[in-house]
């Protein structure tokens, strides 16, 4: 058998891919290198993750927030009419995100400079514990047809101009296109020939459970010291940064004894730890591949970036990867993809994933144990008190303000699409749920509707007011919400056909 895709990795970002492959029919093999999935690292506290909202668009617009996020979706179910979502919009929860620590307040955030959002299911920044992601994912993905093989870590892979080998233990896949979601030590990325560049770590993070025999001895919250960094989130909970170069990563086992030295060093206390509950270390180490595909395999996730945790942004710049990746990949599959399709993928997620490996080393360049970063930190922090600086930081943590760079004159291009409430009583995210891309014509008009019918087998048109059109005429959605094109003017639809043919290829009719 040859299958359309073979993904490596069952983690969240290879298993919404392949749920992105499956919504357009393609066959899809993951192959995971975990016999099981369970792991206490993924459940709370150290499994949590921010989502932010292009990840929380994502799974509204495929059906899956109400069970990755459910608190969320309550919230929004008991708002009145979506006055109570329009006003969280306006004034999100207090300090609900950082940068290198430093909370901003979120209620200091002026959201009239974030153009062209709607109230949404999804609009406030939520969090999942990484267990019910996977969970979620996995599930959705059998139902819809996906294979999963578990125990099977991907080790040699041979491809040629029609198709790729990969052999994982015993057995030999054959596959149309292999997809990396195998992790930040990617098997498939160096088997692959991909180049990965990047920065060295200056720090060892450790996250620990521990049990302390003096308490009092550390202080709950955020300390930066001469020595590091260490954070208690409740009592015995414990994140530290030991500025070490990244030497004990992975190294050699974590021991009581170690982390009690480790602790005592950065807190400059003599603080006893009498047991280790649970474990884990990571670094800042920050790297990305030079290019996301050759030939026939593709990366995305951390095969493709990896960075610190610092900010939570590495699983949504993931699941970012797989959305725009997926209906892609399924496009060229089909046979009806414009012939630089599929390189869209990596214009436009490269890009991105630079900023993010950015915005995690100007984190570490605020942590580091010396003068000048404290005295940097305080700048900072006074500028995150500001009300533009709480806007600022708040956009780029929530990735409100996330734009591909698409050409085209209107402002709204290369953005998410704003959830307009239609007239007809649906919502635009709800109407991506079948993965299909989206022309919402709101003044009705029958010439739009005739060129919508000549891609009819791709376009759902839709011809609808809204409640708040914000001053739009026609929008044309890709799949992934992307915005492709729009008019703010009735009639004035000339650029549609151009704008479908470049994203969508040839019309059928």
């Amino acid at each position: 058998m040859i299958y359309d895709v073979v993904i490596a990795g069952a983690g969240p970002v290879g298993l919404f891919l392949a749920c992105e492959l499956r919504l357009a029919g393609v066959s899809v093999l993951v192959l995971e290198q975990a016999e099981d999935p369970d792991s206490p690292l993924k459940r709370l506290p150290f499994g949590m993750r921010g989502l932010s909202a292009p990840t929380l668009e994502a799974f509204y617009r495929r059906g899956l927030l109400d069970d990755i996020a459910p608190a969320q979706r309550a919230h929004d179910d008991a708002s009145d009419g979506g006055a109570a979502a329009a006003k969280t919009a306006q004034k999100p929860r207090r300090q609900f995100g950082h940068f290198a620590g430093i909370a901003f307040d979120s209620t200091n955030i002026d959201s009239t400079k974030w153009s062209y959002r709607l109230p949404s299911p999804a609009d406030t920044p939520t969090g999942a514990d990484m267990e019910r992601i996977e969970t979620v994912l996995a599930s959705r993905a059998i139902a819809m047809g996906a294979e999963i093989r578990r125990g099977l870590r991907v080790e040699e892979l041979d491809t040629s101009d029609d198709e790729v080998s990969v052999r994982a233990g015993s057995e030999t896949f054959r596959a149309r296109w292999l997809v990396g979601c195998d992790g930040g030590r990617s098997v498939v990325r160096k088997a692959g020939g991909f180049e990965f560049v990047g920065t060295d770590p200056e720090f060892t993070g450790y996250s620990v459970r521990v049990e302390i025999a003096d308490p009092d001895k550390l202080q709950l919250g955020r300390h930066y010291t001469p020595t590091g960094m260490y954070f208690q989130a409740q009592p015995g909970t414990i994140a530290m940064a030991a500025f070490d170069g990244g030497a004990y990563h992975r190294t050699q086992p974590i021991t009581l004894e170690h982390v009690q030295a480790v602790l005592r060093y950065i807190s400059g206390t003599d603080v006893t730890l009498t047991s280790l509950l649970l474990a884990t270390t990571w670094t800042d180490r920050t790297q990305q591949a030079t290019t996301y595909r050759n030939g026939r395999v593709l990366l995305a996730g951390d095969a493709a970036h990896i960075h610190s945790p610092l900010g939570g942004q590495g699983l949504n710049l993931g699941l970012g990867d797989a959305m725009n990746l997926g209906w892609k990949l399924a496009a060229t599959l089909r046979g009806d993809a414009p012939a630089d399709l599929l390189d869209s993928y990596e214009r436009e997620r490269h890009p991105i994933g630079a900023q993010v490996l950015d915005w995690s080393r100007a984190q570490v360049a605020l942590m580091r144990p010396s003068p000048s970063s404290r005295a940097l930190e305080a700048i900072v922090h006074d500028l995150i008190g500001t009300r533009d600086g709480a806007t600022y930081f708040a956009g780029r943590v929530w990735g409100v303000g996330l734009r591909y760079d698409l050409g085209g004159d209107h402002p709204l291009v290369g953005r998410s699409t704003p959830d307009f409430d239609l007239a007809d009583g649906s919502k635009a995210g709800e109407r991506l749920r079948l993965g299909k891309a989206l022309l919402l014509d709101f003044d009705a008009d029958a010439s739009l509707a005739a060129r919508a019918r000549r891609w009819s087998d791709r376009i759902t048109h839709v011809a609808s007011d809204a409640k708040d059109r914000l001053g739009l005429s026609a929008v044309l959605v890709r799949p992934d919400g992307v915005v492709a094109w729009a008019s703010d003017s009735a009639g004035d639809h000339e650029g549609v056909a151009q704008a479908a043919t470049r994203w969508f290829g040839e019309p059928a009719h």
